[in-house]
Parts: structure tokens; sequence; C-alpha cells
């Protein structure tokens, strides 16, 4: 054989050998591929929905178990709440008899999902692409996001009050069942998503951050209180609406009582000041104004306890202090036995006024104080407690002892006479001194005889009730004269006049004449 065809033969057979080569080389890689994008297409972890006319018509297993649909029972638009925060893009139905696909990214720029929008007639095919595997690990975290996912909307469910966020163009993307009822309840239709359930203002209470507002419901017209509740997390806004017509209806009736109470205090003649738990005047009455000279607008302005006091004692409606550096520690003093109830005083003034006034505790750590003016009664009691000393002065130049005893037999009122008489003095007495005690008394320093039960009846209200007279006779032989007459309310007077001395008998012997 030629050298020529043999070294051809060598060539051929190098040439085959160097493809078979290469071929083998390749193969695994792109039977691997192969496999690979079989397995991407095939494998049932994959996330697609299928829709009919806009209702959900299939889902895959991991679609169902991780955005909680089913099909027959969920459609687009349910479909759509729920990717909505990941894929804005989602139009809000589908484009029937469009053919062709869509691809919408999502939201933030980190998350490489994409959604794939297939129109096929009246189907629509809808395929999520993700490049993260779902490995065994990843499918238990599923699993245990399911369960939260679960437990969340459980709890959202069962919220007594309303909840719903809005985006920032204004719709509402979510709700939960309570706000469900209370958008059928005031507007007698399901929710919209163009239309929250409130008016929502920017107005907010600096304090709590809630504006309060109300609503007239479209079956009954009863009018519903709300407290509004709003939190911005990114562009969404999440509210909360809590009924408060339990509170309103507290607050109203709080107001009228404080208002019936107001008209009320200010029919009292005695000036009342509370002050709340924290020092500052909270109510006062028109009679304030008058006992303590204070003007209304300083009043009005809920003074401190010690501006009170201090504006008081500038007025003159106080007695001056002794020593000006304890007075602080004075009126410390005062709101202190003021807070256990136990502060009372009689304030005695330069203008010749006198005024009472009382400290009392109220209820959450509150102070009112009562200020009456007594200037009256305590003439009236100077007066009264004159004439009674002109009286006993009177009384005690009369030479008759005399003794008055009430209605139920209480000694009541005696003279110096009757003291002198029977040795006794009753306003030294720590009890009453009653008809009973005297008559034992008396008895024990007269002779017998003398009528001492008909004495003690009559005192008694007991048989005749006309005046009477009754001798008695001392130990020491002196004769007594008792009369026992009635006076005004059903009293007694009982006057003791010493008469003379029973002359003893003479022990000569008497002249016996003898007949002659």
């Amino acid at each position: 054989m030629p050298f020529w065809d043999i070294a051809a033969i060598v060539a051929a057979a190098g040439l085959s050998a160097g493809a078979a080569m290469l071929w083998i080389s390749r193969a695994p890689q792109f039977f691997a591929g192969h496999s690979q994008q079989r397995s991407t297409e095939m494998r049932p972890d994959g996330i697609s929905f299928l829709f009919d006319q806009g209702d959900l018509h299939h889902a895959s297993e991991t679609a169902q178990q991780l955005y909680q649909v089913a099909p027959g029972q969920d459609d687009w638009q349910t479909w759509r709440e729920r990717m909505l925060n990941r894929f804005p893009g989602l139009p809000e139905r589908p484009h029937a008899n469009q053919p062709g696909s869509v691809t919408i990214q999502a939201r933030h720029a980190e998350d490489i999902a994409t959604l794939k929008l297939t129109q096929r007639g009246q189907y629509t095919q809808v395929h999520m692409s993700d490049d993260r595997m779902i490995d065994a690990a990843q499918s238990q975290k599923l699993r245990a996001l399911h369960r939260e996912l679960a437990d969340l909307r459980r709890a959202s469910d069962t919220t007594p009050h309303a909840v719903w966020q809005v985006d920032a163009q204004g719709r509402v993307t979510w709700y939960n069942a309570a706000y469900e009822d209370l958008y059928d309840r005031l507007h007698n239709t399901a929710p919209q998503a163009t239309k929250p359930v409130f008016e929502v203002t920017d107005t907010q209470n600096e304090k709590t951050g809630r504006q309060r507002v109300s609503t007239q419901s479209s079956i009954d017209g009863k009018t519903d209180w709300y407290d509004l509740n709003a939190i911005t997390v990114g562009d969404i806004t999440i509210f909360h609406a809590v009924d408060v017509n339990a509170v309103v209806k507290s607050e109203v009736a709080q107001r009228n009582f404080v208002q019936t109470l107001a008209k009320t205090f200010a029919q009292l003649s005695i000036g009342l000041a509370i002050f709340d738990r924290n020092g500052q005047l909270a109510l006062f009455n028109p009679a304030l104004i008058d006992l303590t000279d204070l003007p209304a607008d300083f009043l009005s302005g809920r003074p401190t306890l010690l501006s009170f006091f201090d504006r008081m004692r500038e007025n003159r409606r106080m007695p001056e202090p002794k020593n000006y550096h304890s007075w602080r520690q004075e009126i410390s003093e005062v709101i202190a036995a003021a807070t256990d109830g136990r502060y009372q005083e009689t304030w005695t003034l330069e203008t010749g006024q006198t005024y009472r006034v009382r400290g009392r505790p109220h209820p959450d750590g509150a102070i009112a104080f009562l200020i009456e003016d007594i200037s009256a009664e305590v003439s009236l009691t100077r007066n009264f407690r004159a004439e009674l000393e002109l009286g006993q002065s009177l009384m005690d130049t009369f030479d008759e002892a005399l003794v008055v005893f009430s209605s139920t037999g209480v000694l009541t009122f005696c003279n110096a006479a009757y003291r002198d008489l029977w040795g006794l003095d009753p306003d030294n007495s720590f009890a009453d001194v009653t008809i009973l005690d005297s008559v034992q008394e008396w008895k024990r320093q007269c002779k017998p005889g003398a009528r001492w039960a008909a004495l003690t009846d009559f005192v008694r209200n007991i048989g005749d009730r006309k005046s009477w007279d009754m001798p008695a006779m001392l130990d020491d032989g002196a004769a007594l004269a008792c009369t026992v007459s009635r006076i005004a309310s059903g009293a007694t007077v009982i006057r003791f006049v010493k008469t003379e001395h029973v002359a003893a008998k003479s022990s000569a012997p008497k002249q016996v004449s003898r007949p002659s």
C-alpha cells in the first residue's frame, strides 16, 4: 500500500478519535444543562396560576400554600390584593383576547422575582420566575411562614376593631373582617378600594396621635364615635378604628353631672374650692369669690394651692402668720392635714369676721376646702352666752333656793342659794343629775315625812300638773317650804325657802293647880 494512502488512513482515524473525545468530554455538560432546564420547568414546587376569565382555575401546590388561594373560590381581585404589595404593576383585570406575554418586575430592586403573564384566549397563565431554589430547609421555613400567616390572619379577622391599610395613592390594599362589617353597616355596601370607610383628615390630637370621628349609620341613623390611630410604615399607612361610644357617653354624663353640681354649688353660701391631684384649682363656686375677694379671672386660671393661699393672705382673708418665713411650712401642713381629712380651723380676721375652714380629701388625690362665714353664728352664740351669764347672775341674787328640771327629769339650772342650802354643785358633775339623784340627796338631809315621791312624779309628768306646796324639815330642825311649779317646755321649778327653827321643848316641870 502506498505511503500516502496509509498516511490518509491514519489522519482520518486521528480526526475521528479527536472528534469522539471532544464529544465525550462535552456530553455530561449538555445532558446536565438539559436536565436542569427540564427540572426547572417541571419541578412541583414552582409558583404558577391559571385564570379563566378572572376566576382562578388552577394553582400549583406551592402557590396555594404560599398565597392561600384555592381554585374555584378565589378570583383575580383577591389574588391581586395578595400580590400587589410585591408586584405593584399588576393590572386590575386580565387582558382577555389579547395574546402575548407581559413580564412584571418586583417592587424592590433586590427582589429578582418576576411575573410572566401569558394570555391564551380566555385563559391567563401566570408564572413566577425566581432563581432561588427551594430546598428542604426553605420548604420547612415556608410552612412555618404559612402557619404564621394563618395565625396573623386569624388574629386580624377576630380583632373587634377595624384595621385597614392604605397605599401612597390613598387606595385600600388590605382590611380585616371588622372593617368589612363596619363598612357594610355605615355604607350598606361592600368595601371599595378607592373609598375608605372614614374621611380621614390630618388633624390629630397632639398628645395621643389620634383623631375622633363620628359617623351615622345608613340603616338606623344612629351616630357612632370612633378613635382613629394612623401609623405609617414606608409608603403604607395602617389605620385602627376603636369604638368609643361608651367613652363618649360617659364623658357626656360626666359633663352633665359637673354642670349640675356647678348649678347646685352656685346656690351655696359656703365657699367651695376643689383642687385636683396636681394641686391646681379645678372647681369653685361664686360664694368663694365673695368670701376670699379673689378675682374670677385668677380663679379661672387654675392657681395652685400655694398661690391660692398666698393671694388670700394678701387680701387679708386669712390670719396673718406670726412668722412669714415659716408660712410655706404652715401651708404645707395645712395641705397635709386636709389630705388626711384632719384640717378644721376657725379664722378670726382683722375685719371682725369669723371663718370656719375645713379640708376634706376627695377620690383620686383631690382636696376640697370649704370656707364658711360664721360671724353671725359666733355673734349669736356670744350674745346667748352673755344672756345666760346675766340670767345666772340675776338668779344668784335671790335668797330662795331655785332648781329647774327638764321634762325628762334632768337638772338644767340652779342658783347659788340652792348650792349653799344643799351643799351640791351640779355643774361639776361628770354625768347628768336627775330628779331621782336630787331627791335621794334631799331625803338624806331631811327628816322623814315629806312627800318626795309625789314631787318625783310631778317632775316626770305623772299626775296633777297644778302648782303645789310641800313642807319639809332639815335634820338641823329648820323648816322648809317647798313650792313646785310647772314652767315652759314641760320643765319644773322647785323653790326652797327656810321658814324658822322649831323651838326645843322646855324640860322645866309645869305647875299643876291642886284642887282646894
